[in-house]
């Protein structure tokens, strides 16, 4: 059996074992879970979320963000929201997490439903509505978020580094990353495609691509050239401040155009190019710039799929009553 073959083998396996053991949990989710016990609860946090992104645009992607990166660590439990203690690192304060924003948007909300439904709608599924909320109201996609998860107790910086995906990973490492969580190669490059909007620090994704690629001084050989030189009229080596566009030109509207700039080459982080270096997903990058794109048809299942990552239901977890602190 070739190398590439395996590979394939061993993808499957991964993908079909993680599917099993996360069905049973995911089959407590449904739309609606709070019709009976708080039949208001998604119009408060509709409303809610519309009082944040209408002053703050920006929001969107920083929610969008937070979904993913609860997610991919311990499943979607809302452990992205809890904060450290003395004895205990949080994710929150894991190197990748630092720059995570809108905290103070999960907590507004949390507050607004616990008056209206005090110990019933879990912070790990206000976070998945709120995402889709925000989403949606900058003029993305919108989609039908299942719900019923119950919040998780364990929250460590450790597990964040160990789980969330590197800006600096190659396709191999994105596809054993995403199978781990059950998700497929299609998933991997819709997923991807959220960073239409947004925005990131140089430092270090960048900065390390463009002046220390392979520690010795270097650029990726994969990025154009010409981007490469615009990007380091910006990026200056050791900036620790300033931001920089994912999808230039487009970075507010949700569409297809991140997919436009990397078909050139001009993905703004390494794990951007990655999508070029297999098959699949190169030939779905090249698919979303022809008039038959289904990015934006696509983006909702993904995440929906996304959400059922190792969710807590029933009687795990719990409630948290403030989504910072568990109870």
């Amino acid at each position: 059996m070739t190398s590439p073959e395996l590979l394939s083998l061993i993808f499957f396996h991964l993908t079909l074992v993680f599917f099993v053991l996360d069905l049973a949990n995911a089959q407590g989710l449904k739309v609606g879970f709070y019709q009976q016990t708080c039949p208001s609860a998604e119009a408060i946090i509709k409303n809610t979320t519309a009082q944040y992104i209408s002053r703050a645009p920006s929001l969107a992607p920083a929610l969008l963000r937070m979904h993913f990166h609860d997610c991919f660590v311990n499943g979607c439990d809302g452990s992205v929201l809890i904060n450290s203690t003395k004895n205990n690192v949080a994710e929150k304060d894991s190197a990748p997490d630092l720059s995570l924003r809108g905290f103070q948007v999960i907590d507004g909300v949390k507050i607004a439903v616990e008056k209206e439904c005090p110990g019933v709608v879990s912070c790990a599924d206000i976070l998945a509505l709120v995402a889709r909320d925000a989403v949606s109201m900058i003029k993305g996609p919108n989609w039908p978020v299942p719900t019923g998860r119950r919040d998780g107790r364990v929250s460590t910086a450790q597990n964040a580094l160990n789980n969330l995906p590197s800006p600096f990973s190659n396709i191999t490492q994105l596809q054993a990353s995403f199978a781990s969580k059950g998700l497929s190669v299609k998933d991997l490059a819709v997923l991807s495609g959220a960073h239409t909007i947004g925005i990131s620090h140089c430092f270090p994704a960048v900065t390390i691509r463009l002046y220390n690629f392979t520690g010795k001084g270097d650029t990726d050989p994969t990025i154009d050239p010409n981007y490469a030189a615009v990007l380091k009229k910006i990026c200056k080596p050791g900036d620790l401040t300033t931001l920089v566009e994912m999808d230039p030109g487009s970075r507010k509207t949700f569409d297809t155009h991140y997919y436009s700039i990397v078909s050139k080459r001009r993905g703004l982080f390494q794990s951007d190019g990655a999508l070029l270096s297999d098959s699949e997903t190169k030939a779905y990058v090249l698919s979303q710039i022809s008039s038959g794109s289904t990015f934006l048809k696509d983006f909702g299942p993904a995440m929906v799929k996304m959400g059922k990552i190792g969710v807590l239901t029933g009687k795990s977890g719990e409630i948290r009553k403030r989504c910072a602190f568990i109870n």
